[in-house]
């Protein structure tokens, strides 16, 4: 009983019931309204065929008089399928015709009887039931003439009709129901399923996925959807828990050395100068740790899209070239040779600040990472082809390996386990945050293929549009 109560309160039952309510009310006004438009047919053809009876049987009467209309009454009334005929005197005793009885008042008004009346054929057996409609005209004489036609056609169509009626919403009621009971059963059954799956991923089993059965329809749309955001979710728990790890991991090492660096100085009695030099280095791990923070907080603003981000008209070769520039001695400090190859004029809608930080830490990761044997270079270009920009920074160091490309935009994973080189593993994480701002993306390639030992990195944000 409440697995039926639970049917009927569906969505799919309510809509099937509705929908038959519908089609029911327009089916029952549709056949009434075919039932009224034939009957006033058969009325129209049924009045015209008297109308023509009457002129034939009054041209009698105008000829031969009352003699010669009787004898082409009873002549006529004696044919198959003959329509009813009646002359009365002016007292309502029928003198000729074909009618043994009448209702009483119908020869009282001359003119159309407004409602079929009852009346008996000669021969008839008594407990027959017929109706009709006549014209009665009232002759010179004060006698009636009657002529008329049954309606007992018309009246059977109408039964039929009517029974027809009953049989088709009959027929709907019944398919109704059983349209109600497998389609309610199928949408609780398939409800049932995302339920339990539903309850298996509120206890932590986000693994689980709620079913599809490959019909397309609109549970399956909606289990599509959920799944999508289910697996989104799960991606992003999988990523705090393995952002959470490496946090422990990275900011424990400094922490450390901070407190055993702070403690030893509370040990040290190397004076004023020792103390200083130890306070100086607390304060460069400090350092390490608020960039490491800041970073971290600036990849969760620009991956929600913060309102801080503020978009403008921004001049990229510039910007590119400025970098260049910026980074050249430092290259050149380190034994490197950066280039730039920049396609003039680029300009594109974005964060000016945001896009210059993205590419400093692509040029500052190469500077760290180019290891070209006797000849180290870097180059940073910036071409548009095909309503694309794209900004490169390039270098001939160790490369990244295939396998390994989508776990360094991870925050905190770096291909350096031993972390002997200075960073946080946040870098191209920040700068795949500030593409995906953009609209554009991150790729991730060989710069020399062809050299197996240093096959070198590109590393490129394609951004959208520019001008």
């Amino acid at each position: 009983m409440s697995r039926l109560r639970a049917m009927l309160s569906t969505t799919a039952v309510r809509l099937s019931a509705l929908y038959l309510g519908l089609f029911a009310l327009c089916a029952v006004a549709l056949v009434f309204y075919v039932t009224a438009i034939s009957e006033g047919m058969q009325r129209d053809r049924t009045q015209g065929a008297i109308a023509n009876e009457l002129r034939v049987v009054a041209g009698a009467y105008r000829r031969a008089g009352v003699a010669g209309l009787v004898r082409v009454i009873e002549r006529r009334s004696r044919q198959p399928g003959a329509n009813l005929y009646a002359i009365a005197m002016p007292t309502g005793d029928l003198i000729a015709g074909n009618i043994a009885s009448l209702q009483p008042g119908v020869l009282d008004e001359e003119g159309w009887t407004l409602v079929p009346f009852r009346y008996q054929r000669i021969g008839d057996v008594e407990t027959e039931d017929h109706r009709a409609l006549a014209q009665v005209v009232f002759l010179p004489n004060g006698m009636r003439l009657m002529v008329g036609r049954d309606i007992g056609e018309r009246e059977q169509v109408r039964g039929l009709v009517r029974q027809a009626l009953v049989i088709a919403l009959a027929i709907m009621f019944a398919g109704a129901l059983a349209i109600w009971f497998f389609v309610g059963r199928r949408a609780l059954k398939r409800i049932d399923h995302m339920s339990e799956a539903s309850k298996k991923i509120l206890a932590g089993d986000l693994a689980q996925r709620l079913p599809v059965n490959g019909s397309g329809d609109e549970f399956d749309r909606l289990s599509l959807s959920l799944n999508a955001m289910l697996g989104r979710i799960e991606r992003l728990n999988e990523g705090l828990r393995q952002v959470s790890d490496n946090i422990a991991h990275d900011l424990k090492t400094p922490l450390t050395r901070l407190r055993n660096r702070a403690e030893a100085a509370l040990a040290d009695d190397g004076g004023a100068e020792a103390h200083r030099e130890a306070l100086e280095q607390m304060i460069a791990d400090s350092d390490q740790l608020i960039r490491t923070f800041n970073a971290l907080l600036m990849i969760s603003r620009v991956e929600a899209g913060s309102s801080t981000a503020q978009m403008s008209d921004v001049d990229l070769s510039g910007l590119a070239s400025d970098a260049a520039e910026l980074y050249e001695p430092l290259a050149e400090e380190q034994g490197i040779r950066l280039t730039a190859r920049i396609a003039p004029g680029v300009t594109i809608r974005g964060n000016r600040e945001l896009l210059a930080q993205a590419l400093s830490n692509l040029i500052d990761n190469a500077v760290k990472y180019a290891d070209g044997g006797e000849a180290p270079a870097i180059e940073v270009t910036l071409d548009r082809t095909k309503g694309e920009v794209r900004l490169s920074v390039t270098d001939n160091g160790p490369g990244v390996p295939a396998d390994r490309r989508e776990d360094v935009v991870k925050r905190f994973v770096r291909l350096d386990e031993s972390r002997s080189k200075p960073g946080t593993g946040l870098g191209l994480s920040l700068v795949q945050a500030v593409a995906a701002l953009h609209g554009g993306r991150l790729e991730l390639a060989d710069a020399s293929p062809e050299a197996k030992s240093s096959p070198g990195l590109a590393v490129t944000m394609v951004l959208p549009g520019g001008t």
